[in-house]
């Protein structure tokens, strides 16, 4: 009687036990119960306090300053935002924001679309001079420059102008460093290689590949720069008069008087809050996609 043996066991090169197999890449780790705690402790953090601008909004300011005060809406939201309408020009002061934000936005994306890629890209002699120059400028404090720039919209006579918040705010230092570091990272230069040999001119380029690449980018520096001009509060009260205010200027007059009803400040604030909101919810999507493919290289 013969014994039979197993047969060998052949070992497949280039293979691993399911076990030690190594993570792809692209893979995600599933979240554990500290990661939903750290975030849903985050995220109150931010609604409690426009949870309780809402409350405040919708109810008399005796109710607010009781002790303990309420913690559930009003009936009074609709009240009090008609009473901020009348008080100050709200409707006025939205158009005038939206106009404001809209066009320094645009603006902004824009030429420093333009100028990020020039940086990141090309080549031209004095360009890290330039570059260097213009982060230079960041260092300066804001506050320096009120009284020339005053001086200087006034001599133009477009002081109390809407443009006169437009024009020093067209461009931003701070957009140009942004989209250059994601152009630099994101933008392949054998795409750009490849349209020279194609014979495409340097605008072709940029509104065929570059356009398409920098889009997130772009999405993520025109929420930052609406919000910016939206809230901007410290030149547009200087420049400004109350005839013809921002969202900011019109909510700094409001609620005046000797015991400034907080109710009727807390309900427009809640009125020159809801655009910011809006704008956030129609770029989330791309918001969320520039911070990825910022973060995620190779």
């Amino acid at each position: 009687m013969t014994a039979t043996l197993p047969p060998p066991v052949t070992a497949v090169v280039g293979t691993t036990p399911p076990s030690r197999r190594p993570r792809t890449r692209g893979a995600v780790d599933s979240a554990g119960w500290l990661t939903y705690v750290a975030l849903i402790a985050t995220a109150v953090v931010f609604i409690v306090p426009f949870y309780y601008m809402i409350v405040a909004a919708s109810r008399p300011m005796a109710e607010m300053n009781q002790q303990p005060p309420p913690i559930l809406p009003g009936p009074d939201l609709w009240s009090n935002i008609v009473k901020a309408i009348e008080q100050q020009n709200i409707g006025l002061a939205l158009v005038n924001s939206f106009i404001v934000s809209g066009i320094i936005t645009l603006s902004t994306v824009l030429f420093c679309t333009l100028a990020g890629y020039a940086f990141a890209k090309m080549r031209f002699r004095g360009r890290n001079v330039l570059f260097a120059i213009a982060l230079g400028t960041m260092m300066i404090p804001p506050s320096l420059g009120v009284v020339p720039l005053y001086s200087l919209m006034a001599t133009l006579g477009l002081a109390g102008d809407l443009s006169s918040v437009i024009l020093p705010t067209l461009v931003q230092c701070f957009g140009l460093f942004f989209m250059r570091q994601y152009l630099q990272d994101a933008l392949p230069d054998e795409l750009l290689e490849a349209a020279r040999v194609d014979g495409a001119t340097s605008l072709r380029t940029f509104w065929s590949i570059v356009l398409p690449i920098a889009r997130p980018g772009m999405a993520v520096l025109g929420m930052l720069t609406f919000m910016t001009a939206w809230n901007d509060f410290f030149w547009p009260v200087i420049v400004l008069n109350s005839s013809n205010p921002t969202i900011q200027v019109a909510l700094n007059n409001l609620g005046s008087g000797y015991v400034p009803d907080t109710s009727v400040i807390m309900a427009g604030t809640l009125v020159g809050t809801l655009p910011v909101i809006v704008v956030f919810l129609l770029l989330g999507r791309q918001i969320v996609g520039g911070i990825i493919a910022g973060a995620v290289k190779g």
